[in-house]
């Protein structure tokens, strides 16, 4: 059994060919789509962050506004960069839109990736110390957040406060019990899973890893979530570790799949990022019975707990949802997902 949900780059175009042309679109169809994921029977409703681009970005209102108007179905974000966030603010928001959903707040986050703009977390205010580098800071503001999120006091009262304080030191407000333990880190490589499960947080794996030993991409990441599971064991920790990974998935039963998606299938691609290589997960494309076939012989879905589709949002919500309809209600069963 696998929990299956969606996963939105939010885009947005003014091209005629797009369903999302403004932000408002992306927003108010993000919400739309969530409710349509959980009344298909889907489990998940998640959300990238990119800063500087026409794409969604603060995810926050959103989630609150989707935690709002569903009521079974987790919401998260895959992922957060750190390296812009201010962690005790963002705990404020996250404990808020965890609040409003009744605990189902799932929330990625990691040290980045390649973004628009130059080091764009300097116009954030934000600046690696002496001796760190990006990614240095982006686990530090990490520390910080997990550390805050376990509901504490750590802050001095005001001896003449506006309102009367409770005893002791004070914690960030609103607290919401659990959600610590629903931190996801997106880790690009085997070592970084390691260090995510040594840090209690759950794993979230993409359609890439920053690494190649020439394997085939599912069982490089196979390989990831192994040494995830054994680092979780043995660093003792009392509860089970979560395991995600994210695929394109498009199922072809009708004209309009075969139009847009007939020619979509295809092999790993091996390139360059950040500096370094790279290699990048197929996207599985085509009739349901090759299409299970297929995905019957990806490792890492195998070992996965949890199932993000990528989808293509900027076709509209009636299409994602039917995207996501075929998988979780064809496809998974067929798998043995449900």
């Amino acid at each position: 059994m696998k929990k299956i949900g969606f996963l939105s780059f939010g885009h947005w175009t003014p091209s005629p060919q797009s369903q999302t042309r403004s932000a408002s679109d992306v927003l108010l169809q993000s919400i739309d789509l969530a409710v349509a994921a959980e009344e298909l029977g889907a489990d998940g409703a998640y959300f990238r962050v990119h800063h500087f681009a026409n794409q969604l970005a603060s995810p926050f209102p959103l989630l609150a506004a989707v935690g709002a108007r569903t009521s079974r179905i987790e919401i998260g974000t895959g992922v957060i960069d750190m390296r812009y966030e201010n962690p005790l603010y963002m705990a404020e928001d996250a404990g808020s839109a965890d609040l409003i959903s009744g605990g189902r707040l799932q929330l990625g986050i990691s040290r980045g990736s390649p973004e628009q703009v130059v080091d764009g977390f300097r116009y954030f205010g934000y600046a690696p110390g002496e001796g760190q580098d990006a990614s240095d800071m982006a686990r530090q503001h990490t520390q910080v957040l997990l550390e805050v999120l376990k509901g504490e006091g750590f802050a001095e009262p005001n001896p003449r406060p506006m309102f009367p304080n409770p005893p002791g030191l004070l914690r960030i407000e609103p607290h919401s019990p659990g959600l610590r333990d629903r931190i996801w880190w997106g880790a690009g490589t085997r070592a970084t899973a390691e260090w995510t499960a040594e840090q209690g947080m759950n794993l979230m794996s993409s359609t890439l890893l920053s690494e190649d030993t020439g394997v085939p991409f599912h069982q490089l990441q196979a390989e990831q979530v192994e040494r995830y599971r054994k680092a979780w064991a043995d660093a003792g920790h009392q509860r089970d570790g979560r395991v995600s990974v994210s695929r394109s998935i498009f199922p072809v039963v009708n004209d309009l799949d075969r139009a847009y998606f007939g020619a979509a299938g295809g092999q790993d691609q091996v390139g360059y990022l950040d500096g370094g290589k790279a290699r990048f997960g197929k996207t599985y494309a085509g009739e349901l019975e090759q299409l299970v076939k297929d995905l019957a012989e990806d490792e890492a879905i195998a070992a996965a707990d949890t199932l993000l589709l990528t989808i293509p949002n900027q076709l509209g919500v009636d299409y994602c949802a039917h995207v996501l309809d075929v998988v979780v209600n064809q496809v998974a069963p067929e798998l043995g997902w449900r």
